[in-house]
């Protein structure tokens, strides 16, 4: 399992939590500040916004640019700010991708979708301001002093959330329900829908700490193999798993006639496979001694989390 049986997977789990718990909730104070509601017609629109972004979620993406963080010893304010824009992406993804126009689903995080909660057109306003307010938060002088950093850091999260990378899976997703696609297509799309901005979380930290490119191979590496491994982790709990735990409609891609990770390697291959990708991600982190302990245990959580 991933290189870790007994104790050292529950104390892994442990860490995670923690850690997970104390990002969660410094997340949700700094979206109860940005998104105050304001006493004018705007109210309806900061609320929908609230009610997507505040509580709920793993907030597995602004935990990985804090233990990436850890590796370069960055202020934790810093990056907490990146997290939080980053998170804004994510948050307004999930408001699109649940419109009818795409998913339709009628529960996330284990309350009712912004378009049901309000409507669609609040529901798609509430997930432009989200993107926006992503930007916004980079482009602040409080996120990084350098404005080289943080041009760069704008520069590759937009790469991450567009067509060459989110945006573009998604469309690759829908496109899914119409043709057959092969273990390459599934993994491309992957890659690009959930991995791109998982592998943004892992190099923003580096690009604050000016870290040159050619020297951020290993934190490449690990990224492409988390992002792949947690894909194929909910695609097993997409088969497997408990829709409260999960706080969100499960099966859905298996009744759109959608090809995953486990319809076309089944469940024991893609259990091994995502096993694999987790050793292979640590491997990358060889170069570091303790300073990476929180990235190579949210590897193993990713792979034994029920949600």
């Amino acid at each position: 399992m991933s290189g870790m049986i007994g104790g050292e997977t529950a104390s892994a789990g442990a860490l995670v939590k923690a850690r997970a718990a104390e990002v969660a909730a410094a997340i949700d104070r700094a979206f109860e500040h940005l998104l105050s509601v304001p006493d004018d017609p705007r109210a309806r629109l900061y609320e929908a916004m609230r009610h997507a972004a505040i509580g709920g979620g793993k907030r597995l993406r602004p935990l990985l640019v804090q233990a990436t963080s850890d590796l370069f010893h960055l202020s934790r304010e810093s990056a907490l700010r990146v997290g939080l824009a980053i998170e804004c992406i994510h948050v307004y993804s999930l408001v699109h991708d649940d419109l009818p126009a795409m998913d339709n689903d009628d529960m996330r995080r284990g309350k009712a979708t912004v378009h049901k909660a309000f409507d669609e057109a609040t529901a798609i306003l509430a997930g432009d301001c989200l993107h926006d307010l992503a930007f916004q938060i980079l482009s602040d002088e409080e996120t990084h002093p350098d404005p080289f950093v943080r041009i760069e850091l704008v520069r590759a999260l937009a790469l991450a959330s567009g067509p060459a990378g989110m945006a573009g899976g998604q469309m690759m997703d829908l496109e899914a329900e119409h043709a057959r696609f092969d273990l390459a297509t599934v993994t491309r799309l992957q890659n690009l829908k959930t991995g791109a901005l998982i592998a943004f979380c892992v190099d923003a930290a580096a690009i604050m700490a000016r870290i040159p490119v050619d020297a951020r191979t290993g934190l490449h590496g690990y990224a492409r193999d988390i992002g792949l491994a947690f894909q194929i982790a909910d695609d097993l709990l997409d088969v497997e798993g408990d829709a409260t735990l999960a706080g969100k409609a499960l099966g859905k891609d298996a009744a759109a006639g959608k090809e995953t990770f486990v319809s076309l390697l089944g469940v024991d291959r893609a259990r091994a496979q995502a096993h694999m990708l987790v050793d292979q991600a640590k491997a990358h982190l060889h170069g570091y001694g303790a300073e990476a302990d929180l990235l190579r245990a949210i590897a193993d959580y990713i792979v034994e989390r029920d949600r």
